[in-house]
């Protein structure tokens, strides 16, 4: 399974990223919205994982660039920003979850499961 992490953070990054690691994924990092562009313009990735606040634009601009292409890869946006009005924004463009940060990372990982078997990619029996 191939999985885009859309984070600038390095801390969050790379323990998102060794925790998926250990539980099976290809993890291709993008560290910016200039990268995530061109990541998800390339459409192998089965599960996005995004953040909204980046240092170059918004997480948003991906969700949206991903929906006006078609783009059915699930996406589970994990962001600090905690109101309703975002998780319904970020949704109503074509988020399948979202995480608010802080957040444990065996949450994250079931979250990007449920997100992939939504799309027929994995059974959540193997989830522990």
């Amino acid at each position: 399974m191939r999985l885009l992490l859309i984070e600038d953070n390095p801390a969050i990054g790379n323990a998102v990223q060794d925790h998926l690691h250990a539980d099976g994924w290809s993890v291709d990092w993008s560290i910016n919205l200039e990268s995530a562009t061109a990541a998800v313009a390339v459409k192998n990735h089965d599960v996005v994982l995004l953040d909204l606040r980046l240092p170059d634009g918004s997480g948003l601009d991906v969700l949206k660039l991903m929906e006006a292409r078609g783009d059915t890869t699930p996406v589970v946006v994990m962001s600090a920003y905690d109101q309703l009005s975002d998780q319904m924004t970020a949704m109503s463009i074509g988020a399948v979850d979202y995480l608010v940060k802080p957040f444990a990372l065996a949450e994250m990982a079931v979250r990007v499961r449920k997100a992939a078997s939504r799309s027929g990619l994995i059974s959540m029996r193997n989830v522990s």
